[in-house]
């Protein structure tokens, strides 16, 4: 899967421009939120401002690593931050989960079946999105958000 693909498939699960005083990342459009992009007029953020985005710093920072699992990280990565997503990748793998991508964490992923570590992987998400105080009203759709893309990596395999 290209960046392209896998941008268009996540932006499906990322709405237009939101300010909702109950989430962590307040004021977000495509999933960009003020919190993380402080500097950025959000609210005028355009589709191709948002896929700048994250290919720069939630796409390429990952590099060469199994597409199916490579979207799953993507995803994970818009959700709760490329550190999470990446030290979540990391215990998946079984190297210390710094959340910085290395030649170390990169080896494991390909030392480990794609199958083993993209469940390993999901399994990681759902504890760690269970622990958010935001569960009770938003864990349902993110539930069902990780089962569509592990649903989706199936069909590809």
């Amino acid at each position: 899967m290209d960046f392209q693909t896998a941008f268009d498939r996540l932006i499906g699960h990322e709405g237009g421009y939101v300010n909702d005083p109950s989430d962590p990342g307040g004021e977000t459009k495509w999933g960009i939120s003020k919190r993380s992009y402080p500097l950025r007029n959000i609210a005028e953020l355009t589709r191709e401002d948002a896929a700048q985005i994250y290919r720069c710093d939630f796409w390429d920072v990952v590099g060469d690593i199994d597409p199916a699992l490579k979207f799953q990280v993507f995803d994970f990565a818009v959700n709760s931050g490329i550190q999470t997503a990446i030290r979540k990748l990391q215990l998946a793998v079984k190297v210390a989960d710094d959340g910085h991508w290395g030649p170390r964490s990169a080896a494991a992923v390909k030392s480990m079946g794609v199958n083993d570590a993209l469940m390993r992987f999901a399994a990681y998400r759902l504890l760690f999105m269970t622990d958010l105080k935001n569960w009770p009203s938003a864990g349902r759709g993110w539930a069902r958000r990780i089962a569509g893309n592990l649903l989706y990596a199936a069909e590809d395999n």
